[in-house]
């Protein structure tokens, strides 16, 4: 979002509020009091320059009492490619506002990645990998990612390939089951696992 639409931003809600006023600063802040982010322009303050990528477009109609309604539907990856990842689904008649739609949703559901260097194989200490084994669900899908050594590569299919590079991860083990063909559930699925890594908590969170 361009610096003049958010000089403009009139927020609607108090963490909003608190973010304009600069009583906030950092979205790990937001996170770490449990707020709920409820408008796109918070994620663009805190979150300046985060990437996207359309991973899967269709054409979907509905019937009405008007007759047939066709409309466009795209689904965004989103990421800052250091920790931070956020998937959204939108609809429009134009396909160009139904990727904006998408981005939209993306940062209202933006999360942080936990990252780490958990192989065995593997002692650099960097965050690169994931620090343990997390499952993700979505509809009939399932995704496991274990940690792997540097240098692996995303050992997963395209789809979640772009969900796990746009969190900043380079390397990982996966597992998958379900039909994978369904884009939207295996790009969620990946999203959920990524997600899950901080359902755990480890002994580093409680030395902070």
């Amino acid at each position: 979002m361009a610096e003049s639409s958010l000089d403009s931003w009139v927020p609607r809600t108090k963490v909003g509020k608190l973010v304009k006023e600069g009583k906030i600063t950092s979205i790990d802040e937001i996170y770490r009091r449990n707020l709920p982010i409820l408008e796109p322009e918070i994620v663009d303050m805190l979150l300046p320059g985060l990437q996207h990528e359309v991973i899967d477009v269709a054409i979907v109609q509905k019937m009405t009492d008007a007759g047939r309604i066709t409309r466009h539907r795209a689904v965004v990856v989103i990421g800052n490619k250091d920790g931070y990842v956020g998937i959204g689904k939108g609809k429009a008649r134009q396909f160009r506002f139904a990727i904006e739609k998408a981005i939209m949703n993306a940062k209202l559901s933006i999360v942080p990645v936990r990252r780490g260097c958990g192989s065995w194989e593997c002692t650099c200490g960097e965050a690169h990998s994931v620090p343990f084994a997390v499952r993700g669900k979505s509809g009939s899908v399932e995704v496991v990612l274990k940690p792997a050594p540097k240098g692996t590569g995303l050992v997963i299919g395209d789809v979640g390939k772009v969900v796990l590079r746009m969190a900043g991860i380079t390397d990982v083990w996966s597992m998958t089951s379900g039909e994978t063909r369904t884009t939207y559930n295996f790009a969620r699925a990946t999203y959920n696992a990524l997600r899950n890594t901080y359902s755990f908590v480890t002994q580093l969170d409680w030395s902070r």
